[in-house]
């Protein structure tokens, strides 16, 4: 397991955009499987018409009504698991969609996990991807990320530069113009746009001091 202290749910328990904000940087491990968090989208509950907790509670979406700091897994398309972190409090939903990752450890495993995978970079690049690399189906749905066996720790790396932008599949048949997807400019696991170079963001990335995001750029 990637060393690093596992998030307390003081960190789940605030406003979904919040949290989606710094966990750009964290680390996602399964076992011997890590990957950092380089794209993520907020969601806010019955606030946000592209929630699924818009209407209210179901079978289908209750974690996200539950205790911040556990994971929410929904199947979408038929064929795919996506997992959400829930924020927020208890009663009231809120979630954090993690929509990519950059693969730190595991990858053997991850490559047997998604035998399409043409390159490393293709593993864990996009929501369902992301699970598929960590294991994750809806067996995962109501995983404490406290202490169970999917959690997120913060290793002490520098935090990450940061960039915003409306959520992906959204904006479109929806009218989303909130710019609440976050995801680290260039770099190439980012499922969507990427913004400045790989190689720009991989530089601001490890020069910047351990304390504190840089500037928020937007898309």
């Amino acid at each position: 397991m990637t060393p690093g202290s596992v998030l307390p749910q003081d960190f789940y328990a605030r406003d979904p955009k919040a949290v989606a904000r710094d966990l750009l940087g964290k680390v996602i491990t399964r076992g011997r499987v890590a990957a950092r968090i380089v794209e993520v989208e907020a969601y806010l509950g019955e606030r946000d018409p592209g929630s699924h907790a818009f209407r209210g509670p179901t079978h289908r979406n209750a974690t996200m009504f539950g205790p911040p700091g556990f994971l929410y897994v929904y199947f979408t398309y038929g064929m795919h698991w996506c997992a959400n972190v829930v924020c927020t409090t208890e009663g009231e939903a809120g979630a954090v969609l993690l929509r990519a990752g950059a693969p730190l450890s595991g990858l053997a495993t991850m490559r047997k996990r998604r035998p399409a995978a043409r390159r490393d970079l293709d593993l864990c690049s996009g929501p369902a991807k992301l699970c598929e690399a960590l294991g994750i189906t809806g067996r995962d749905d109501g995983t404490d990320l406290r202490g169970g066996p999917i959690r997120i720790v913060d290793d002490r790396e520098p935090a990450p530069p940061r960039r915003t932008s409306p959520r992906i599949g959204l904006a479109a048949g929806r009218g989303d113009h909130h710019r609440w997807r976050w995801y680290v400019p260039g770099d190439p696991n980012v499922s969507g746009p990427k913004g400045v170079g790989a190689r720009t963001a991989r530089r601001q990335w490890t020069e910047r001091p351990r304390a504190g995001y840089p500037g928020e750029q937007r898309a």
